[in-house]
């Protein structure tokens, strides 16, 4: 029996060859029966990200291939096409690739704390599915409580390590409570929205965005109740925000001193936090001499998030040493597990011999033979047959390893 872990991830597979080897979510039931129904794994749990796809399972030992056909065949892809991507980590290899995912650090940004969530969310499927038992389900609690562990005892976490994330942060050096402010987003991209995330996150609630066609804005400014502006209505808008982040794609400053000074008088000199996420600035540099104008350029918090991107490697070392600590830990159960069925049939063996035995005794009592007589044929017909097997394999097999695997199962180097 095998703990298996097969998969691709973003670094050993390109992005055209992990959208195809993908499992959607409105899919991943079918996933489940599927590998279930063509080769007869009984625990399997499908994670699928945008960075990866692996499949966790416990299978017998000859069955590590089907894992990797099934892959293939289930996507309909040729097995050439995705071999060479293809990772396997079988037993302890596959328990520390799972801990080591669900702590970030097998992420593209070390720490990140999402793929947690994707664990999560991914074992609960398998496991209403009825697609995991013992092996599984104490593999992912574990995987769940070193994950937990990791974020607690390290600062793997603790520091931004994007720009969007970083400018949030700062906000809060600046704002007591900034799910009390108003903000003004300026532009429709990824950074734009992900900057809007972490402000919804933090509990800000009072959000416009502006952008050049308001279509564009919609995608996810309605997701967060904001307003959408156009930017046309910029300046009649600025006085309202105490906060502004900006990221457009014009390459001219979009954000002059003139807007802000007229601002700055509406709102009576309440400061105000700028945040320039753009390349090319969108905000005019003349706009960081005002007083009560705080602004951020995309360099300015590039630069913490380089520093902070450094903390996380140091506290990667810490988590890695966790990882190793808590995958011997797992291993001893797992090895426990596995010596179970020899260790009943051991005890079962014995059990039958001594019942037959003290069987055979009890009649020759009751037949009125002599107790002590009696007694040293059981000891001798007892030891002998349980002696037997072990004996025989040792004088027929004349095996180095058998001989001194014998010698430490029953103490014999022990006795003095």
């Amino acid at each position: 029996m095998h703990v298996l872990s097969i998969g691709l991830n973003h670094t050993t597979a390109p992005v055209e060859v992990r959208e195809r080897a993908a499992v959607a979510a409105e899919h991943l039931d079918d996933a489940l029966s599927d590998i279930s129904t063509r080769t007869g794994i009984e625990e399997a749990t499908i994670l699928s990200t945008c960075n990866r796809t692996e499949v966790y399972c416990q299978v017998p030992e000859q069955n590590i291939e089907v894992v990797s056909d099934w892959l293939c065949d289930f996507h309909e892809l040729r097995k050439d096409e995705v071999a060479p991507f293809l990772y396997t980590f079988p037993d302890q290899a596959a328990v520390k690739h799972a801990f080591r995912v669900a702590a970030g650090l097998d992420s593209m940004v070390i720490g990140e704390p999402q793929i947690l969530g994707q664990m999560k969310t991914a074992f609960a499927k398998a496991h209403k599915n009825g697609n995991t038992g013992k092996v599984l389900n104490r593999l992912f609690q574990h995987t769940f409580s070193v994950a937990k562990e990791i974020r607690t005892s390290t600062s793997i976490g603790s520091h931004a390590v994007s720009v969007a994330y970083a400018a949030v942060s700062l906000s809060k050096q600046i704002f007591s409570d900034i799910a009390q402010q108003t903000v003004l987003l300026v532009g429709a991209g990824e950074t734009i929205e992900l900057t809007c995330r972490h402000l919804y996150a933090q509990g800000v609630r009072k959000i416009i965005v502006a952008n050049r066609t308001v279509e564009r804005a919609e995608g996810f400014a309605k997701e967060f109740g904001a307003e959408i502006i156009s930017l046309h209505e910029l300046p009649t808008r600025l006085p309202d925000a105490d906060m502004v982040f900006s990221s457009t794609a014009s390459t001219l400053p979009i954000l002059g001193k003139g807007a802000f000074e007229s601002a700055l008088r509406q709102r009576k000199n309440k400061p105000v936090l700028v945040v320039d996420l753009a390349i090319p600035r969108d905000v005019e540099q003349e706009v960081g001499d005002l007083s009560n104008v705080y602004l951020y350029t995309v360099d300015d918090l590039q630069q913490v998030v380089s520093e902070n991107l450094e903390s996380r490697k140091n506290a990667a070392i810490e988590a890695e040493k966790i990882v190793e600590e808590q995958t011997l830990q797992f291993m001893h159960w797992f090895n426990n597990l596995q010596s179970i069925p020899t260790i009943r049939q051991l005890r079962d063996r014995t059990s039958s011999i001594r019942d037959n035995e003290l069987e055979t005794a009890k009649r020759r009592l009751k037949a009125g033979e002599d107790p002590a007589v009696v007694l040293e044929h059981f000891a001798h017909a007892l030891s002998q047959k349980f002696m037997h097997h072990p004996t025989e394999s040792l004088r027929q097999k004349h095996d180095e390893a058998l001989l001194s695997a014998t010698r430490e199962l029953f103490g014999l180097d022990d006795q003095k």
